[in-house]
């Protein structure tokens, strides 16, 4: 039975907001920091829970329980560690609709979304379920006369992972199974703006059989994070987040021998050519640029158009799709029907976010669509003014590149139209750009596709594809300032970064009696 103590409905401002719990070593435990922040509900404005936040003490008691646990977990055998896995992916899967309901609940994205991030999470544990083969090494026979060497992947120890809020239950599935199924132990610290499908992670964990201590969860800000990055304990970090956060738990880890991956921001940016089918070019950007209310790091914020007739098409194409856009709760069962595009998840961030609207005009470029003036979908919350912190699509053209606009992450759904003469044009903005972490090119043309694929630096690319987000067996990860370290995330990277490699080389003494040897060993 679940613990989450919030309720699934919008909390009534009038009564006290029910407080989380952090996990460990199997059970919740109540903050004892006396600090806590408070979790919204971005559809209606009001606070339906408080997250505590972790001091020094707290997220010691999670790396402690998580290193009491790591011998044996890390003794047993990748398929028994597999197993597990199995059990709670039959589980996850079975409760789909609670941790999607959870994620409308907390993040504000609308359910058939939150729905669709829960199934991409499901498939690294799908991935990591395969361990067993994922970890075999190599053995190479009679590399000297009478001497054969092998390799072996061995897991680090304890390893702990920093999430975001716009996935808070996909990204830390891009962690923590491939991490468990290495033979790891696991320290999550999640979004404290959405932190409760990281609770009910770990109680189906628990149900799956996985053994007390090996997931632990300690909600937290920067203290908690600056805790986890001095443990000298864990022994690795993954985090997701803005760019200057990468590169700070990058620097900072790193300085005291942590084994980092540290992925950034993003400004995707998707090129239309002439040639391109225009009507599945504005379809694309419209889900790719307002899905999730752009609260994506692979969201489309710069769309590239190829020619003037190009982009006068284009715009208006996009107008129409984001004139039919409906705005509102996301809630599978809102009185009205699931919306596309729902609230934004603070009203901290939704100001954040009309701050860069409000910019771009001051800055020159045309706002053709205003989000900002965007009717809510009727009925989508009640007859009341609604008080959520919902913004609609908002459209610029004539973006130039020496915009604000255009070189920050905005995090919002809010997509530039940058207006260019020619595919080489097209290709020196994403290459020169500080962010490589997606991009897309929409185009009928093969050769020209192929070009973009090899010459575009960005680690992540998509033909006619607009969120080109690789599978579980590939890895995730971007270029340049969206990705600190030498590992991407999941597939095989992520096993390489849970991982280390030892070799072996062995000979049995029986017959040898050469004596004593100085010269370096050729082993020929």
């Amino acid at each position: 039975m679940s613990t989450i103590t919030a309720p699934l409905a919008p909390a009534d401002p009038s009564t006290s907001a029910a407080e989380l719990s952090h996990w460990i070593a199997g059970a919740p435990v109540p903050g004892r920091s006396g600090r806590f922040s408070d979790v919204f509900h971005p559809a209606s404005g009001h606070v339906h829970s408080r997250v505590p936040l972790a001091n020094n003490a707290e997220v010691d008691a999670a790396v402690a329980a998580a290193a009491a646990a790591f011998p044996e977990w890390a003794s047993q055998p990748p398929l028994r560690r597999a197993r597990v896995l199995f059990r709670f992916r039959e589980i996850f899967e079975r409760r789909l609709y609670e941790v999607a309901t959870l994620i409308n609940r907390e993040h504000g994205k609308v359910f058939s979304d939150a729905r669709g991030e829960a199934t991409r999470g499901l498939e690294v544990v799908e991935f990591a379920t395969g361990i067993p083969q994922l970890l075999k090494g190599e053995f190479t026979e009679q590399v000297g006369t009478g001497v054969d060497s092998y390799s072996m992947r061995q897991p680090l120890g304890v390893v702990a992972g920093i999430t975001p809020f716009n996935f808070p239950a996909m990204v830390p599935m891009w962690m923590f199974p491939i991490a468990l199924a290495c033979g790891n132990t696991f320290v999550l610290k999640p979004s404290e703006r959405d932190p409760s499908a990281s609770i009910l992670i770990a109680e189906m964990l628990k149900e799956a059989g996985l053994p007390d201590g090996v997931f632990n969860v300690v909600h937290g800000d920067k203290a908690a994070v600056d805790a986890i990055l001095a443990h000298p304990t864990i022994q690795a970090v993954s985090f997701v987040g803005s760019t200057p956060i990468a590169e700070y738990v990058y620097k900072t880890g790193t300085a005291t021998g942590k084994r980092i991956q540290a992925l950034g921001g993003a400004k995707n940016h998707m090129i239309v050519m002439p040639d391109a089918d225009l009507d599945q070019a504005a379809d694309a950007l419209a889900g790719a640029a307002y899905g999730s209310a752009g609260e994506r790091c692979m969201a489309i914020s710069v769309a590239v158009a190829v020619g003037k007739g190009t982009a006068d098409a284009l715009i208006g194409k996009l107008e129409s799709r984001i004139a039919n856009l409906r705005v509102g709760d996301g809630a599978q069962d809102a009185p009205s029907g699931e919306s596309d595009l729902g609230p934004l998840i603070t009203g901290t961030h939704l100001d954040k976010v009309t701050s860069y609207v409000e910019l771009g005009v001051t800055e020159g470029a045309e706002l053709v669509v205003d989000g900002r003036k965007h009717p809510l979908h009727q009925g989508a919350l009640s007859n009341e003014e609604p008080a959520g912190f919902f913004l609609g699509a908002c459209l610029f053209d004539h973006v130039k590149p020496t915009m604000r606009i255009y070189k920050e992450e905005i995090f919002g759904p809010v997509l530039g139209v940058v207006r260019v003469n020619n595919f080489e044009t097209a290709l020196q903005l994403i290459n020169e750009h500080e962010f490589g972490n997606g991009t897309a090119l929409f185009t009928r043309d093969g050769d020209t596709a192929r070009d973009f694929a090899r010459r575009v630096q960005a680690g992540m690319v998509g033909i006619n594809v607009p969120i080109p987000v690789p599978m579980a067996f590939h890895s995730f990860g971007g270029w340049k300032r969206s990705l600190f370290g030498d590992h991407a995330v999941h597939g095989p990277e992520g096993v390489r970064f849970y991982t280390r490699l030892k070799t072996v080389t062995s000979r049995w003494p029986t017959g040898i009696r050469t004596g004593v040897d100085t010269t370096m060993p050729t082993l020929g």
